[in-house]
């Protein structure tokens, strides 16, 4: 381990690679990865590698603030509390609520919980978490018995076969795709990807099934009907170990191959090539993520998929079985101790009379919660319509996150109280806040996260904590504390409440129930500071182990035996029409993190893309109107944005493809969030948010702008914006529907510029092109690029000038925005982790770099995470293609 490194956990997604992190004296920190964690064995994505660089003060909340004005600890907790005891008194204790976080550690998630469901005594307690995995939970329940993953991420270098299922693996969990990726390399891995659109994912993979958005159901269930037709079930297993499956089979079988064709809009024989792929191959892995759990039929994909594992035996055993990957470090964590409006603790079962006695007496409770809380939707929908008076958020941002972000956003403007704990000061969520409570950031909190594998690792400070921000835990138990709880959250330290926690895991378990952590239930401080990563169950006695679970054919229902589950397929709950006629499908791009919070302050990542966009097919482009780099309005039935048009066959034909990350903070109209119905999966809860029915059309902007600057871009002037964090300032893209009366007026305003600021300017009013530079001395400190159409100009070559020192006799050249034929342009961004440009790959190659790994042998590129190699091999292509013709 590097001299003076922590070691702690990634606070990204749900892979959790374990990362070893050393102070810098600048405030930043130096980051590798952790060769010696199971997750990554070293590897990190390019967000991982820089999250030395997101450690700053900038837009920290660093003390209490109540209505506006700062103020200290005691006050802003007694408020708290006296606000939520007069809420419950009057209104009962169904009228208060806590929205919470997959960004909490197991430790800050406990206490939440047990204050929420043991001593107020209502369920009302909901976790982000619901947006990303909650129909993987509701199929895991229905399906096993309980919410276990079977599996571990050796199944992806053990599997003959891996399905990867509405994941992006590539972009959204890099470091597992490398994982896989070497497995290929190493043993011949075949890889099926099944996405409506293409990505990095599918051109890595063999094959790619480009399914109709929502229509993975029938797909898998027209596969369980040839695993029957074709003798490749497993009898022996489903009688011995199973219940249901003639029903779920009759179900499948409704649809035969032409009418799964017809629905999932794949050709017979692709569909026959996957089937007898799945069905030939003994070891096989299905690894499905947002995709698949982002549905109004999201549990029954889910189930559709286990059907299939279930049918087969192949579940439980090295390279086999069904893997749900998460989207947040402690998505997982969350799950096992409650976050879930309809869980208790321990995985428990808030239905199940039994569960909440042993609970309840854990606890030492006035009172169990005894029904299912409000679940996320539902749960802002309460507080639009009053039901709840007092709502706690906890480091999230549901006035960008959820569906129908715009409705959301009113609802808990208008709640009489309003609590958010949070790490940044100015959020879309935080600006409607009664009571500020400010967080420990990641690299100042102590506590645990589980990851998708079921391993729990620890999160370790290596900095102090800044200002007066609290860790989440102490928070809650200094609240639950002033509303009369004192003895049962007198905690001292977070080592104490994983110490509890892991006792009620164990509690009248007896190996009935899949979690339980007995083995540390009395971690003393010393044993938990030094906790190494580690799978559950662990129970007492039992040697550490890589646990795998349902080989031997164990479930947990009553009668031990798992469900298979029959789904008939539904259509989605978003239709075109003829005022809406394109499907929106929302996620994630490769070097950003939900609402950028964190991954927008370095601007390393902001490089590879700048701003939010839509990605059209080429002929619905045509047809709106619409060409490569204009703007486009999108608009639902539940709101709209402005986004750039990126045109590319990544898309299919009536469907378009937005990111989830951009807020108010960042760009004037791009919170995608706000186009989304609130249609819900009915078991699990979770919204649609992959197929939202929306109309396009082009943005008519008189004038699009790219501007830098040293300063903080004033937008005021602008109609549309997309800002972003650069090196040495800022930049921007604006347009408006007007031109500005005085241009010169206008480029000082937006560039803000000091009244020594000295301006060299070009105007062609014909051509509607607007030139300025700004400095001050030598100092490059701004610059405006206007026109009629999106300026055409090198931004990224632009943007490292900022800052600069500019010689005189370069200053006019400078104003073509382009550089000279002497001077270096490396090209936008393509490799995030190392700095690579698009012109310097293809320079490369052009010196005889034919493949990614020369190309990575001389400038780094795609060496780190590799989510970039399917960009760099793009880019040599047309470079080597002709030189392998010509030989």
């Amino acid at each position: 381990m590097s001299e003076g490194a922590t070691r702690t956990t990634c606070p990204y997604c749900g892979v959790g690679c374990g990362v070893l992190a050393r102070p810098r004296d600048d405030g930043t920190a130096e980051i590798k990865g952790d060769p010696e964690h199971p997750a990554n064995f070293g590897r990190l994505c390019s967000k991982g590698s820089a999250l030395g660089e997101t450690l700053s003060l900038d837009g920290r909340l660093l003390d209490p603030i109540v209505e506006g004005v700062e103020t200290g600890w005691d006050v802003a907790l007694d408020l708290v509390a006296q606000r939520f005891k007069e809420t419950i008194a009057v209104h009962g204790r169904d009228s208060v609520a806590f929205y919470v976080s997959g960004q909490l550690l197991i430790e800050d998630y406990y206490v939440a919980n047990k204050l929420m469901k043991g001593f107020i005594g209502s369920a009302n307690i909901d976790t982000n978490s619901r947006l990303c995995m909650a129909s993987s939970v509701a199929g895991h329940r229905r399906a096993f018995g309980s919410d276990t993953v079977p599996g571990t991420y050796e199944d992806l270098e053990e599997g003959g076969l891996v399905v990867l299922v509405g994941s992006n693996l590539a972009w959204c969990h890099p470091v597992l795709f490398q994982r896989l990726i070497a497995a290929r390399e190493k043993r011949g891995t075949r890889i099926v990807a099944i996405d409506p659109r293409a990505t990095a994912t599918t051109e890595a993979a063999d094959l790619h099934l480009a399914v109709a958005p929502g229509a993975d159901v029938a797909l898998f269930s027209g596969l369980l009907a040839h695993l029957a037709a074709t003798g490749r079930i497993d009898r022996r297993f489903i009688e011995a170990h199973t219940v249901g499956f003639e029903a779920a089979l009759n179900e499948a079988l409704t649809l035969d191959l032409a009418a799964t064709a017809g629905t999932t809009e794949l050709s017979a024989e692709a569909l026959t090539t996957f089937y007898n792929l799945f069905a030939q191959t003994e070891r096989v892995v299905t690894v499905f993520s947002q995709g698949v759990n982002q549905s109004s039929a999201g549990t029954d994909k889910v189930n559709a998929i286990i059907n299939c594992h279930l049918a087969t035996g192949r579940i439980g055993r090295p390279g086999m079985g069904p893997l749900s990957v998460t989207g947040q470090p402690n998505a997982m964590g969350g799950r096992e101790v409650g976050g879930l409006a309809n869980m208790l603790a321990a995985h428990m079962e808030i239905e199940n009379p039994e569960h909440r006695r042993i609970v309840l007496d854990f606890w030492g409770s006035p009172s169990i919660a005894s029904k299912p809380g409000l679940k996320a939707v539902d749960l802002f929908r309460a507080v639009e319509d009053g039901r709840i008076k007092a709502l706690w958020i906890m480091g999230t941002n549901p006035a960008d996150s959820m569906p129908e972000a715009d409705r959301v956003r009113d609802a808990i403007r208008n709640c009489p109280f309003v609590v958010i704990s949070d790490v940044c000061r100015k959020t879309d969520t935080t600006a409607l806040a009664d009571v500020l409570l400010p967080s420990a950031a990641w690299g100042e909190k102590e506590g645990t996260v589980t990851n998708s594998e079921r391993r729990i690792s620890r999160q370790r400070a290596f900095l102090p904590v800044r200002g007066e921000a609290l860790s989440d835990w102490r928070q809650v138990c200094e609240v639950a504390k002033r509303m009369g709880f004192a003895d049962a959250f007198a905690y001292r330290s977070p080592a104490e409440i994983f110490a509890e926690y892991a006792r009620l895991t164990a509690t009248e378990n007896d190996g009935r129930r899949d979690l339980d952590l007995g083995a540390f239930a009395d971690i003393s401080e010393a044993d938990y500071a030094s906790l190494a990563p580690l799978q559950w169950p662990r129970r007492v006695g039992e040697d550490p182990r890589e646990a795998r679970f349902f080989a031997e054919g164990r479930f947990y229902h009553a009668d031990g035996k798992a469900r298979f589950v029959a789904t008939p397929f539904r259509s989605p709950a978003a239709e075109t029409s003829a005022r809406y006629p394109f499907i929106l499908n929302t996620g994630r791009i490769r070097d950003q993190w939900h609402t950028m919070t964190r991954t927008a302050k370095t601007p390393r990542l902001m490089a590879h893309v700048a701003e939010p966009f839509i990605e059209i097919h080429p002929d619905d482009a045509r047809a709106i109107g619409v060409g490569p780099a204009d703007l486009a309005e999108i608009e639902s039935a539940h709101g709209a944005a402005v986004l750039r048009v990126v045109v590319t066959e990544r898309q299919r034909r009536g469907s378009l493809f937005a990111p989830m990350h951009w807020t108010e903070q960042f760009a004037s109209k791009a919170r995608v969030n706000a186009l989304a119905g609130s249609a819900v999966d009915p078991t699990s809860g979770q919204p649609e948010l992959k197929i939202t029915a929306v109309a396009v059309r082009r943005f008519n902007a008189a004038w699009h702008a790219f501007v830098m600057s040293r300063a903080r871009i004033a937008t005021a002037g602008a109609d549309h914006f997309a800002v972003a964090p650069s090196l040495g300032g800022w930049r921007a893209e604006l347009a408006g529907l007007a031109e500005p009366d005085d241009w010169t007026a206008f480029a000082r305003k937006t560039l803000a510029l000091g009244a020594d600021a000295e301006i060299v300017a070009y105007h062609d009013a014909g051509a509607g092109q607007r030139r300025f530079i700004a400095f001050e001395g030598e100092t490059l400190v701004g610059a405006l690029f206007a026109a009629r159409e999106p300026a055409a100009v090198a931004r990224s070559w632009l943007a490292e000038q900022l800052g600069g020192p500019i010689a005189p006799e370069h200053r006019l050249p400078l104003l073509a925005g382009r550089p000279g034929n002497d001077v270096r342009d490396r090209g936008p961004i393509v490799c995030a982790c190392f700095d690579v440009g698009r012109k310097e790959i293809a320079e490369a190659a052009r010196q005889g770099c034919e493949t990614v790994a020369a190309v990575g042998a001389r400038l780094k590129a795609g060496t780190n995470c590799g989510s970039c190699r399917g960009e760099i091999e793009k880019l040599i292509v047309p470079v080597t293609a002709p030189r392998a013709r010509s030989r």
